[in-house]
């Protein structure tokens, strides 16, 4: 299992696309990977046959793992596969323990890993209902979940699951990825079911079509069910394993809040102008469809150059500061976050930066970024205002020095500058910074620059 990521400590194999004895070449597409940051492809380093796939498809190995034997149709391969296993087997049967004692990654090299049904095994949070199940056996009958009309299963939150590469078959065929039945781990949809995939023909004799919904629906009040558990003793839980993601954003969050000395700046930006400026390029470029987001991100980049001191990272014994605005943005996963970084925030456009923000979330929630994609950055934005929230602090992510969290946009009563009362569009900021790297001042002059950018906007748009 090569480490295909800085922070990856182990990967998940979503799909071999090669089996047990075909010939492979240098350089050629093995498997695809599932890190913790991405969904990756695993080229071959060296050309031969596959001889033996050790961690199958919906296990997890640790970096450094042995996950398949690429060799010469005769060659033996016996050693290799004693050798691996011989470190796991030479290791005594671990106690049950409690699950608040369990540590965190394991550091050494065992043999491979479990099989799937086993506590080892990561499981995004969207597909632990739907484990593999054993080869021979069919998938036991699901009725809760929505089907396609081709049997395909259909999440609650509309995404289906499937590996890069059935994406881009699928795109290339013109094929709608929720009419097809996955057969991967999970219910995910790979090459396979791509190219087995036929539509299904239409029923002899349909049953009446339902009548169309109405132009307006009656909105139905928020219902929380009630789950049905005894409501006497212990409380019942359930222990879900951590996913390679969430366990590095715990990690790296522990270390951040325990070894970083943050400290908060909060403003209020007047955003009439900014309001009035983005209405007017959406509807000049609908496109484009430039957000608050691209601006603040614009915003901040004009003023990291202008004040280098945040646009740096502490490194122990050094400070070094950035010559480029290479700006992270928060983006949320179903199981944990990540921050693909535009780079040259403070020299690109605002349609440049809408144009590549928006194709970099995309990559994101659909688990394809690249490593130099996510990798690097200067300073970090996590934008919770389309949750409606008004104002938090974020989390620094090291080694950058700081992070912008914004609010949302609102709209209430605010006093004018001649003492009148109207509406105006306000917003909220939280600047944090790492204090062994920027003082208070540094912090606060930034965060003023970054308010009369976004109160002033036409110098956004130079």
């Amino acid at each position: 299992m090569p480490k295909l990521s800085d922070t990856m400590t182990e990967g998940t194999i979503n799909e071999w696309l090669k089996k047990e004895g075909d010939r492979v070449e240098a350089g050629e597409a093995l498997a695809t990977v599932e890190t913790d940051k991405a969904t990756m492809e695993l080229e071959s380093y060296s050309s031969g046959t596959l001889r033996k796939v050790v961690v199958k498809a919906g296990e997890s190995a640790p970096v450094g793992t042995l996950i398949a034997v690429i060799g010469e149709p005769n060659e033996d391969i016996a050693p290799i596969l004693a050798e691996a296993r011989a470190p796991a087997a030479a290791e005594p049967a671990p106690k049950p323990a409690a699950p608040a004692a369990e540590p965190g990654p394991v550091a050494t090299a065992p043999g491979p890993r479990p099989a799937p049904t086993g506590p080892g095994l990561v499981v995004p949070p969207t597909e632990r209902h739907a484990m593999p199940q054993a080869a021979g056996t069919p998938p036991p009958a699901v009725t809760a979940e929505p089907h396609g009309p081709n049997g395909a299963r259909v999440p609650a939150d509309g995404r289906v699951k499937a590996s890069p590469l059935a994406r881009r078959l699928a795109a290339a065929r013109g094929i709608d990825l929720a009419m097809v039945r996955g057969s991967g781990p999970g219910g995910r949809v790979i090459k396979r079911d791509i190219e087995a995939w036929q539509p299904r023909p239409a029923a002899a004799a349909a049953p009446a079509a339902a009548p169309a919904a109405p132009a307006e629906r009656k909105v139905e009040p928020l219902v929380v069910p009630r789950a049905a558990v005894p409501v006497t003793g212990p409380t019942p839980g359930e222990d879900r394993p951590l996913t390679s993601m969430r366990r590095v954003v715990a990690q790296r969050m522990v270390e951040s809040k325990t070894t970083v000395p943050h400290f908060y700046l909060t403003v209020e930006v007047d955003m009439d102008r900014a309001v009035e400026m983005r209405n007017a390029l959406v509807a000049a470029a609908p496109d484009i469809k430039v957000t608050y987001t691209d601006m603040i991100l614009k915003a901040c980049g004009l003023a990291l150059v202008r004040h280098p001191k945040v646009n740096a990272s502490f490194l122990g014994d050094r400070i070094r500061v950035w010559q480029r605005a290479d700006i992270g943005l928060a983006v949320a996963l179903d199981d944990g976050l990540i921050t693909p970084i535009i780079t040259g925030c403070d020299v690109k456009s605002l349609g440049q930066i809408a144009v590549e923000a928006r194709a970099l979330a995309e990559r994101a929630r659909a688990r394809q970024l690249k490593p130099e994609e996510y990798q690097g950055g200067s300073f970090s934005v996590s934008n919770l205002g389309m949750y409606d929230v008004e104002e938090f602090s974020a989390i620094i992510n090291p080694p950058q020095g700081a992070i912008l969290a914004v609010g949302a946009v609102t709209r209430r009563p605010v006093v004018k500058e001649d003492g009148s009362l109207a509406a105006g569009y306000r917003m909220k900021m939280t600047l944090s910074c790492d204090h062994r790297a920027i003082d208070g001042a540094v912090g606060a002059a930034f965060l003023r620059d970054v308010k009369r950018l976004l109160e002033q906007p036409a110098a956004l748009a130079l």
